[in-house]
């Protein structure tokens, strides 16, 4: 066999790698976002104060997720490096220190989200008529806080040991469960037709609470099921393992921890302001803005599933400290993720007005919806060349870089771009959407940085110091 020729081989079996361990993630993102658009639609039906009940409490879901999925992020540079080395007794030891914190994590935030559950209303200015509809909604969502934590830490566990399907097998039941609960639990017994053949539906017709019950029973599910699953892996079951504090283990987590929670955190209350000026912009801004946004989620999808992949095989080259494997990591990664987002940019451009149409009615929503949405499907190569290089730093450790890149180029570019435009010079939604794709332009360029001078490597780095 001539060199070329295993060379060849070689490339083919990382790509099936990298695919076998992506397409898990990526449905499992798919079958989220399709849930989402049917819990809107759901939702949406009952009315604005509704929507809103339900709508309103979302930045403090996301911000509560973002820090559980950082500490996830730990484990799983930390696990996916042990794995890579061969230390299965360190990636088990790990495992069981994820079931500890999972357990610290989701008392403290079942707590702490009770205990507030009657301010939160009030503190996202939620009209006066809705507070106490949000305030239940709020509170039977974050009751099941533990089994939350351990579906997000477990599952990060479980990718880091390279199984991505089990994760996306329960997200898709958590899914399902979800969906068929929320059509029983929201509307009341009526009656329906199938198929020219008539029949009463039984239905608890508790509206938004019915909404809240059914995902809580959900979220439920997939933390039991998740955490069956992971005691009974053969690789990383934390079975016999001790259950207490090892801060031989914690501590580098954390470490790694640390910078991505700061940067999820940062991030988060940025757009919380980008959604606050935006809103300032009118009904017809708002709409496409909001519209747009969950459209684009949609598109994501195959960026954030090779991300996955990325940091969990970067982690495992960085424990077997070969550094020709993680070259070829990143060299087969960037132009297979930039070919697929070129992919997903243009079904965009192509889909934008369709797409818009489907959730309004109104010519100037969709109008000013299709035009963002065309404007950022443009940039979607080159913010997908900027997922993979972060989850390639993530994988290895390196969270302060992302940490800082984000943060500059969100409230330095987008929000006090956003501010300049809308609040000062009087521009409108476009504006906006621009200095959004201004943050992504200036992360490709802070990570091609870091991609050319291979900083984010840290074996050619510990090389360059001996």
């Amino acid at each position: 066999m001539t060199k070329t020729t295993a060379h060849k081989i070689g490339n083919c079996s990382m790509l099936i790698t990298i695919l076998a361990l992506a397409w898990p993630t990526m449905l499992e993102q798919l079958m989220q976002t399709a849930v989402q658009y049917i819990d809107t639609a759901m939702v949406g039906s009952l009315g604005t104060q509704a929507t809103a009940a339900v709508g309103s409490t979302g930045t403090v879901n996301w911000l509560i997720g973002s820090t559980i999925s950082a500490v996830g992020v730990g484990f799983l540079s930390y696990i996916a490096k042990a794995y890579g080395a061969g230390d299965q007794r360190a990636a088990k030891r790990a495992a069981a220190q994820a079931v500890f914190l999972t357990f610290v994590l989701g008392i403290f935030f079942t707590v702490l989200t009770v205990s507030l559950s009657s301010m939160v209303p009030v503190w996202m200015q939620v009209e006066p008529g809705i507070r106490r509809l949000t305030s239940q909604y709020f509170l039977i969502l974050y009751l099941p806080m533990l089994p939350r934590t351990a579906s997000i830490i477990f599952g990060t566990v479980l990718r880091a040991a390279g199984d991505t399907k089990s994760p996306m097998k329960i997200g898709v039941l958590v899914n399902l469960v979800n969906v068929t609960l929320n059509f029983l639990m929201i509307y009341p017994t009526r009656s329906m037709e199938l198929f020219s053949l008539r029949f009463t539906m039984w239905g608890a017709g508790l509206g938004v609470i019915g909404a809240a019950i059914a995902s809580a029973i959900a979220f439920t599910i997939g933390g039991i099921c998740i955490t069956f699953v992971l005691w009974r892996h053969k690789v990383i079951s934390p079975k016999g393992e001790r259950f207490t504090p090892d801060m031989q283990i914690l501590g580098p987590c954390m470490r790694v921890a640390r910078p991505n929670m700061f940067q999820r955190f940062g991030t988060c209350l940025g757009y919380v302001a980008f959604a606050a000026m935006i809103n300032s912009l009118g009904e017809v801004s708002t709409a496409a803005h909001t519209i747009a946004n969950t459209v684009e989620s949609a598109f994501y999808i195959p960026g954030f599933g090779m991300q996955t992949a990325a940091a969990t095989l970067a982690g495992n080259a960085y424990g077997a400290r070969d550094e020709r494997r993680m070259k070829s990591l990143a060299a087969m990664f960037v132009p297979l993720e930039i070919a697929l987002m070129i992919g997903s940019g243009a079904c965009l451009f192509l889909t934008a007005p369709w797409l818009m149409g489907l959730f309004s009615g109104q010519a100037a929503v969709v109008s000013l919806g299709t035009a963002v949405l065309r404007m950022v499907a443009v940039s979607e190569p080159f913010y997908g060349f900027s997922i993979i290089i972060e989850g390639l730093m993530l994988g290895v450790g390196k969270t302060r870089a992302p940490f800082v890149f984000n943060i500059i180029g969100m409230w330095l570019v987008r929000i006090a771009g956003t501010y300049l435009c809308t609040q000062v010079f009087g521009f409108g939604l476009v504006s906006a959407w621009a200095c959004m794709i201004a943050h992504n332009l200036l992360l490709f360029g802070l990570y091609l940085f870091c991609y050319r001078r291979g900083v984010w490597n840290p074996l050619r780095e510990e090389k360059k110091s001996l």
